[in-house]
């Protein structure tokens, strides 16, 4: 989500401000849950893992979501943005959040970046993320940052999940010919190996990052704020399981039209994967420097149907003090951010929480707890 806002908001003063949409209403908006029977399923194959690379507005993104044993945790992503197929710009994204509370942040735009000949594989001078032959691990090389390299392996020991045909919500009164979409695909249960080496005064800290990681791949093919006013996300890491979540809400331009993708897969198999999970935020107060109601305390419901027996799973409970808030327009000139805010609504903002949780898991008569490692978003973009 923080890419795909931050790419508009230092696009070109059109981009990020905008101009007010017409009022198309939910019929404009055709959600992935529609297709739900066409992949009945939901697994994918190493098709699904290659980069679009568009020819029209729109921004992508390939985020590893790191969980080491270490208690380090953190993400790194790299962004692919094209602006009416004019102007490109790709950066790459690292955020470490230390057991201490400390966090590193880094963001750098990379050059001479290109793909494989199939878009499995993406490079760029002093980094690669490189998918292996057989289409099960990537290996992430990055020295973009002199402060800050990567030297890591992810490979994948459960099954990767979508929802429909190519895990696609569309935009456009005729969904044959779109003009806009959102997609995500999902590796959720890895392991990962390797280390992240940091500057700390000066001095080079290695920290292993030995554990399990989360991969998705992502494309919204136009401007972050026509396309969604909200997101909650969540990455749940268990012993044996692991759960995902990426929720969006339209803005009213689309109908507050609402789209829940989540699944939890185990080493084996795919336990439930759907478009019907929900996300209540129970408690809340009020951030007054942002202007957006912060939540406090949560409940994330999967739901879905396997082998004939029903699935339901939930995380519940208070979220812990936030550990980061992100403005996602602190860098953006103070004249540019203002115009973006009255003419189009956008004022963006994420809250992000990590914690032990408990994932319960019900199917048919079967309960299974468990308790993991939880990371979560709450995304305000628009009103």
């Amino acid at each position: 989500m923080f890419s795909w806002v931050k790419s508009a908001a230092q696009s070109t003063l059109a981009t990020v401000a905008g101009t007010a949409e017409p009022i198309y209403g939910s019929e404009a908006f055709h959600s992935v849950a529609e297709g739900e029977s066409l992949n009945p399923s939901n697994e994918i194959t190493k098709e699904d893992m290659r980069w679009n690379v568009l020819e029209t507005t729109s921004v992508e993104t390939q985020t590893f979501y790191l969980t080491a044993d270490s208690g380090h945790h953190g993400l790194v992503q790299i962004i692919y943005s094209n602006v009416a197929n004019l102007h490109f710009t790709v950066q790459l994204s690292t955020k470490i959040f230390h057991p201490n509370g400390k966090v590193v942040w880094s963001s750098r735009p990379v050059t001479d970046y290109g793909f494989d000949d199939g878009n499995y594989s993406f490079y760029a001078e002093e980094m690669a993320i490189t998918m292996s032959e057989d289409g099960n691990s990537y290996s992430i090389k990055s020295m973009v940052d002199p402060e800050l390299s990567i030297n890591l392996t992810c490979t994948r020991l459960g099954p990767g999940f979508k929802i429909g045909r190519d895990g696609k919500s569309l935009y456009g009164t005729n969904p044959a010919e779109p003009w806009g979409a959102i997609r995500h695909i999902f590796w959720p249960r890895n392991k990962l190996t390797g280390s992240i080496v940091i500057a700390e005064d000066g001095d080079p800290v290695r920290i292993d990052f030995s554990g399990s990681a989360m991969l998705v791949m992502a494309l919204q093919a136009m401007k972050p704020h026509h396309a969604a006013a909200k997101w909650n996300f969540v990455n749940f890491q268990g012993p044996t399981m692991c759960a995902v979540m990426m929720e969006f809400t339209t803005p009213p331009s689309y109908g507050s039209s609402k789209v829940n993708v989540s699944g939890i897969v185990t080493d084996g198999e795919i336990i439930a994967a759907s478009a019907c999970g929900t996300v209540e935020h129970l408690k809340t107060q009020p951030d007054e420097e942002a202007g957006w109601p912060e939540p406090t305390e949560a409940k994330f419901v999967w739901k879905s149907n396997k082998d004939g027996k029903d699935v339901e799973a939930v995380i519940e409970g208070p979220l812990g003090d936030r550990i980061d808030r992100v403005d996602v327009m602190a860098e953006v000139p103070a004249f540019i951010k203002k115009i973006a805010s009255s003419a189009a609504g956008t004022k963006p903002y994420i809250y992000q929480y990590s914690k032990k949780m408990t994932l319960k898991v019900k199917v048919g008569d079967q309960v299974i707890e468990e308790e993991g490692k939880f990371f979560g978003e709450a995304t305000y973009i628009c009103e």
